[in-house]
C-alpha cells in the first residue's frame, strides 16, 4: 500500500479556503499526480485541504471522503493561561533547537511548554485515528511497527495539513513531534509518499519514498497589477 500525503495550497487562514496562488499550487500538484494509479483520496474536514483535494480527485472522476481527524492540530492553552508561542508548534521546536535542548527528548509530553498546551491531546487523537484508519486498510499497529493483515498494491492520497500530518510521520516512524517539527516544514501541496509492503502475517515498518516535495510549485506565482 502507499499513501500519498499532500499538504494543502497557500490558503486564507480566517476564511478557510484557498488563496489566487493555492489554486494554482492544487492545480500543479494534481497534474503532477494524475498519473498516479489512485484508488481513493480522502481530505481533512478544514476546506482548505477539501478544495485541494478536489482538485487531484477531478481527472480521476471521484468524490473525497472526509477525515475529521486529520483536520489541523491546535496549539492553544489547556487551562487558559498564557503559553509561550501560542499558536505554533514550530516555533517551539526551534526554540528548543535554538537552546541547544533534546528535540526526541522521550518525556515531549510531559515538559513546558507541551504539558500546558492541547496539541498533545491533539497529536495522541490524529495518532490513534489514523492507526484505525489504516487497519481498515490491512496494515494493523502491533507495537512499534504494522502488523501486515491483508497487504494490497492499493495507492490513496490523504490531503491535510503540516501539523496534522507531521503528527502521523512522527508515529509512523516513532520519532518525536517536536522533531518532526524542527526537521520538515513542509511547503504548500508538498508531497510525502509512505509505503507499506510485507507478506502477510508479517512485522513490517514503512518505507519513506517521497519526502517533502513541492517542485511542482517552482516558479508558480500571483502576478499583481
Amino acid at each position: 500500500m502507499r499513501i500519498i500525503f499532500v499538504r494543502h495550497g497557500h490558503s486564507n487562514y480566517e476564511k478557510d479556503c484557498l488563496t489566487e496562488l493555492g489554486h494554482l499550487q492544487a492545480a500543479a500538484v494534481a497534474e503532477r499526480l494524475k498519473s498516479e494509479n489512485i484508488l481513493k483520496i480522502f481530505s481533512s474536514t478544514r476546506n482548505r485541504a477539501y478544495e485541494t483535494a478536489k482538485y487531484i480527485a477531478a481527472p480521476f472522476g471521484m468524490e473525497v471522503e472526509a477525515c475529521d481527524f486529520m483536520k489541523e492540530i491546535q496549539w492553544g492553552s489547556v487551562n487558559g493561561e498564557p503559553i509561550f508561542q501560542n499558536g505554533n508548534p514550530w516555533l517551539v521546536a526551534d526554540d528548543l533547537v535554538a537552546q541547544g535542548l533534546d528535540v526526541m527528548d522521550p518525556d515531549w509530553t510531559e515538559k513546558e511548554p507541551f504539558c500546558k498546551s492541547k496539541v498533545v491531546a491533539h497529536v495522541q487523537n490524529v495518532r490513534e485515528h489514523f492507526d484505525a484508519w489504516l487497519a481498515s486498510f490491512g496494515y494493523e499497529r502491533d507495537g512499534l511497527y504494522y502488523r501486515v493483515r491483508n497487504g494490497n498494491q492499493d495507492t490513496v492520497v490523504m490531503t491535510s495539513h503540516a501539523g496534522s500530518s507531521s503528527a502521523v510521520l512522527a508515529h509512523l516512524f516513532n520519532l518525536r513531534f517536536a522533531f518532526v517539527c524542527a526537521a520538515l516544514k513542509p511547503d504548500f501541496t508538498s508531497i510525502t509518499v509512505i509505503s507499506f509492503d510485507g507478506a502477510n502475517g508479517s512485522l513490517i515498518s514503512p518505507i519513506i519514498e517521497v519526502l517533502n516535495d513541492a517542485r511542482h510549485i517552482a516558479g508558480i506565482r500571483v502576478d499583481k497589477a
